[in-house]
């Protein structure tokens, strides 16, 4: 008997493109948690079906990759009006498939904005134009004039997507702790204000990933507890983050795009090859890999006061990512190969026999010290929760289911980032699979027992300097 929750009644058909870690791992939670049946979902993969994940289920699963020349003749016939395209994949441009959405009125989802493949290596393309800024201006022009239409939701899995909603609980939870009396802010503008009122001058999506296989990586392979292809391309884009109004020094290699929101810079290197200092309550203080991710642009873009052309608050916004011990052994044998993708791949998921996935977002600038507020994941309960996950996996599926069921509870928004959507009705629907979701207080500085080893350009008076967390 299933006694799962049913947030949403679903008639139409749900289209999946990709079927990799994340559409393996969320297909039994649409099942469990959207009332409709098996044979209203369609999976189209170029790898098909080789688990029998989709059968088991009852899903049809076909064995086709979607590309720039057939795109339309395959989506279009399974999509009419009420429908929805999950797209879960690479290489697969996420702004063709929304304005295919648009044009047949049916409700879109995605975990990341995807161009077309080879759009984050083309060299003809700048820096600039192959940036995850770029992606996103081009998703929000086409949102212009839409306001009122099928809810098409980018960006929206674990981070990007639960992230946003980290961020909003966390700083109602800072206010709570300083004695604040206040009301849920409504608008973008009072979110700001409440920050700027606690004094964040920094947030991390702070991630450290410690799940382990019983067969380590070895020589010539990449192995990751996600999309492999994910992971390396966005590893291979440009670092970015969100560029505080408290920050007082410009980064040698740092850039502005001179065009849109402007709440984002870029930096001269891949973010596989940059280093943030960071802090999670289990692992304490790390080096993250500043890989670029819609949410350090749109959390940034969220929270920015203005006084007319002038940014008057903004957070400094930026992703620091440690994943698992034999992802960095990967990121170091092909930053070695001169970034040459090794021959083999490996994605670990029943082999992992112990870690844990804590995924949080860090506050920093309040009187209280730093916060962090997320999912502390263990293996061991990813399995207890759901099947064909693991601790990665399950944190992305949890924002995803969310975020479908936002789309069908709410149908005509246009198209919308996570952090327009309702954050408490975000982590009601993905709490059940986050572990256990936590708030913890640390004394933690990008200062903190740094070592006078080195003469270092260090700001003393302002520890959130982005010149004091870069790794040199």
């Amino acid at each position: 008997m299933d006694n799962h929750i049913k947030h949403a009644q679903f008639s139409g058909n749900l289209v999946m493109v990709g079927f990799g870690s994340i559409g393996r791992g969320v297909l039994p939670l649409f099942l469990r948690h959207l009332q409709m049946d098996p044979w209203q979902i369609i999976i189209f993969a170029p790898e098909g079906d080789p688990e029998g994940i989709a059968r088991k289920y009852g899903a049809t699963c076909e064995r086709i990759a979607i590309t720039q020349d057939n795109y339309k003749s395959v989506l279009e016939p399974h999509l009419k009006k009420g429908d929805f395209l999950v797209n879960l994949s690479v290489n697969v441009s996420s702004l063709a498939l929304i304005e295919l959405c648009w044009q047949r009125h049916a409700h879109y989802i995605d975990t990341c904005i995807e161009p077309w493949e080879g759009g984050y290596t083309d060299t003809s393309l700048t820096a600039s134009q192959r940036s995850n800024y770029a992606l996103r201006e081009q998703a929000l022009a086409f949102s212009y004039g839409k306001d009122k239409g099928p809810t098409a939701v980018i960006s929206q899995g674990a981070n990007p997507g639960l992230v946003s909603a980290f961020v909003k609980q966390g700083l109602m939870n800072i206010a709570r702790d300083n004695d604040l009396d206040i009301e849920r802010p409504d608008t973008a503008e009072d979110w700001a204000r409440l920050a700027q009122r606690l004094g964040i001058k920094a947030i991390h999506i702070a991630e450290r990933d410690t799940q382990i296989p019983s067969l380590r990586k070895r020589r010539g392979e990449f192995v990751n507890t996600w999309s492999i292809d994910g992971f390396v391309s966005e590893g291979m884009q440009p670092a970015e983050l969100g560029w505080g109004s408290h920050e007082k020094h410009w980064p040698e290699e740092a850039r502005r795009h001179g065009y849109g929101c402007d709440a984002a810079i870029y930096l001269d290197r891949p973010g596989i090859h940059t280093r943030v200092r960071s802090w999670t309550p289990i692992e304490g203080p790390y080096h993250g890999f500043l890989i670029t991710h819609n949410e350090a642009i749109s959390i940034a873009d969220y929270f920015t006061l203005k006084d007319g052309d002038n940014v008057i608050y903004r957070p400094t916004v930026h992703y620091a990512y440690h994943p698992c011990d034999d992802a960095v052994l990967s990121i170091h044998e092909i930053a070695g190969k001169n970034m040459q993708m090794q021959a083999g791949t490996r994605l670990i998921r029943d082999e992992i026999v112990s870690g844990t996935d804590e995924l949080g977002v860090l506050l920093m600038g309040n009187k209280e010290g730093v916060y962090w507020y997320g999912s502390r994941l263990s293996i061991q309960e990813a399995r207890h929760l759901a099947p064909h996950n693991n601790a990665t996996s399950l944190q992305v599926a949890a924002g995803v289911l969310a975020g479908v069921v936002c789309a069908l509870k709410d149908p005509d928004l246009g198209v919308v980032e996570p952090d327009d959507i309702d954050e408490e009705e975000m982590l009601k629907v993905a709490a059940p699979y986050l572990g256990e979701i936590v708030g913890v207080y640390g004394d933690w500085t990008p200062l903190h027992d740094r070592t006078a080893l080195f003469d270092e350009d260090i700001d003393h008076d302002d520890p959130w300097q982005f010149k004091n967390i870069l790794v040199k």
